[in-house]
């Protein structure tokens, strides 16, 4: 049993919230630029007094309405300012959030509003709101649309509440009372209300901006444009990170149109999962591919790139012929791509799902460093990360400070810290099940950890997949290198009691509609039997073979005819496949893997 911790950098006060940094930021710098908000097209500033000012109206409508300290408000929204702005507001009151995702169904809505007994709920849009109350919760007395007539507001004055009220509010609640409750997606079962505490959230964010990445949070004019959903705790530690350590934060809702907007923001850092970085690689592949000079130049840049990282990662020093490439291809390709994402990244943070070593390195080889981290909603999203300046590729960085690491004789990765979640909501039986006596918290994750520290995630615990030949089979391996082929959108390996190791495909839409134009194929044509993308899928699961023994490789695999999304109930809102769903509907096309053979 291997064990791995940092001693805390930061220990959060017992009487601190959430809600804090509101004030004393605007007490301290009252014009300095929090937020920027896009409105008509334009990006406004947001300073720390007009920030405050807003919260407080806010909060004191809250309070005007009835919603006393620790009731649960719910916020379904996409990511955008309304969504900051609500949660600060929430707290403030002394109330505590509780998110849903605006894709959510009118049953998932109504668990989440009966479990967490919600008291009120702000909706984005009249069509959410209308879904809210289509759920039927008696408990939801009232429903603020963010996009009504009157904007966002409680519709109750707020004057009638005291600046005195409203800080009694505010300071009834303290770093170990609840802050939100977080609906964890699932790949399986009903959701589970995950217990996030003021303190649980300041800790995480604490450590990681003061002791984890200062580099990426104190950097001159540090920004970045956050396009994940808020719902989720990767997107949320950030905007308290943002909050906390002064970085200016903007909010795009749209994942599809984001290129759009980073050329405008321009920010300075970051957050992604994998699946944003891969379709960044994949789409320069396809431009690359318009003639065999640009395909043989971008192949060279790639090349020279992920060879400049693993000098720079300390296997050797870059040569004088190394120096020039990287030059050179600095200019013709690594450019472009630094501008197409806004021209002032310089790193990245990825998290909720193995990123890979070749994107890894080609990244940081082309001038943008991801840092890859791993946690969980029970920690509070972050466990650890790597750092700028101890960045090992290929893991998911060391503990963050205060946090422990331990790796179970089975492989299962612990994790301890004041991160940890107490518990999940009014769900006892499931709370024993994830964290024992002694406070650690078993991750259902299998990993590694080496002598430094640095953790390695193998897979799920459940997920790994024993052949009849008694082989264990980790599938995140081989289906991280099955999605960065630009043709490849998902892959789900198969292959637990069967004879060998099979794997189901979707294609990529972009990625499909280029190879159709480059091989002459009409854009309505049905080529999913077509014999030369058969074959371009084929050396696609040949290259990710050879990241696995023979026993383990990838015998054969079917094409599935649509894409999975989050609309039919095949990916969660954080892009994860919802594995049991696809191979109970898909049981079909499994069985013929084998039968066929």
């Amino acid at each position: 049993m291997r064990e791995y911790s940092i001693p805390a950098l930061v220990d959060v006060p017992a009487a601190a919230s959430l809600a804090d940094v509101v004030f004393t930021r605007a007490s301290k710098e009252p014009h300095a630029v929090v937020m920027r908000r896009v409105s008509g097209g334009r990006w406004h500033d947001v300073t720390a007094g007009q920030f405050r000012n807003e919260v407080t109206d806010l909060a004191k409508g809250l309070v005007a309405a009835g919603i006393e300290p620790g009731d649960r408000v719910a916020l379904m929204s996409r990511t955008r300012y309304e969504w900051t702005l609500a949660d600060y507001a929430i707290w403030t009151a002394g109330a505590v959030t509780v998110p849903i995702y605006e894709t959510s169904s009118t049953e998932q809505i109504e668990w989440i509003l009966s479990d967490s007994g919600a008291r009120a709920a702000f909706a984005e849009t009249p069509a959410h709101a209308e879904a809210i109350r289509q759920a039927g919760v008696g408990a939801v007395t009232d429903v603020w649309v963010i996009e009504g007539p009157d904007g966002l507001a409680t519709g109750s004055d707020p004057a009638g509440v005291t600046d005195e009220q409203l800080e009694q509010h505010r300071t009834a609640r303290k770093a170990g009372d609840l802050a939100t409750i977080i609906y964890t997606s699932g790949t399986t079962g009903r959701p589970k209300g995950c217990e996030i505490t003021h303190g649980n959230l300041l800790s995480d964010v604490r450590n990681a901006v003061q002791g984890a990445l200062p580099e990426v949070f104190d950097l001159s004019g540090s920004s970045t444009l956050l396009f994940l959903p808020l719902a989720h705790s990767f997107a949320r530690i950030i905007q308290v990170g943002c909050l906390e350590s002064g970085a200016i934060l903007g909010h795009w809702a749209d994942t599809v149109t984001v290129a759009e907007a980073l050329p405008q923001f321009r920010p300075t850092f970051l957050l992604a999962v994998p699946r944003v970085f891969e379709k960044v690689f994949n789409t320069a592949v396809q431009q690359a591919s318009a003639s065999s000079a640009k395909q043989r130049i971008f192949d060279a840049a790639v090349a020279t790139a992920i060879a400049w990282s693993r000098s720079a990662g300390g296997e050797g020093s870059p040569g004088p012929a190394l120096r020039l490439r990287h030059a050179l291809f600095d200019r013709l390709v690594y450019a472009k791509l630094r501008t197409a994402v806004g021209g002032n990244v310089v790193y990245a943070v990825s998290g909720g799902a193995p990123l890979g070593e070749r994107l890894g390195h080609f990244f940081r080889g082309a001038g943008i460093t991801i840092l890859e981290g791993y946690g969980l909603t029970e920690t509070s999203a972050a466990a650890t990360v790597n750092r700028p300046g101890r960045n090992k590729i290929g893991t998911v960085g060391q503990p963050l400070p205060g946090v422990a690491v331990r790796i179970a004789d089975d492989g299962e990765i612990l994790l301890r810290g004041p991160n940890v979640f107490p518990g999940y909501w009014r769900n006892e039986a499931a709370t024993a099940e994830i964290l024992d006596d002694a406070g650690w918290l078993h991750s259902g994750d299998v990993g590694s950890l080496d002598d430094e520290g640095f953790l390695r995630v193998t897979g799920r615990k459940k997920e790994l997949i024993v052949t009849a030949g008694g082989k264990n089979v980790a599938p995140a391996v081989l289906e991280d290198r099955l999605r960065a082929n630009p043709l490849i959108s998902q892959a789900v390996v198969v292959g637990d009691g069967r004879p060998y190791i099979a794997c189901l495909i979707t294609l990529d839409e972009e990625g499909l509609a280029f190879w159709r134009t480059q091989h002459g194929r009409p854009a309505d044509a049905d080529v999913a039997g077509d014999p030369e993308l058969l074959a371009d899928i084929q050396a696609a699961v040949d290259d990710a073979n050879n990241a696995v023994s023979r026993a383990e490789s990838i015998r054969r695999f079917r094409i599935l005819p649509s894409d999975f999304t989050e609309v039919n109930g095949y990916l969660t809102p954080s892009l994860k496949v919802r594995r049991n769903v696809v191979t109970k509907d898909f049981a079909a096309e499994i069985e013929a893997l084998y039968n066929e053979a």
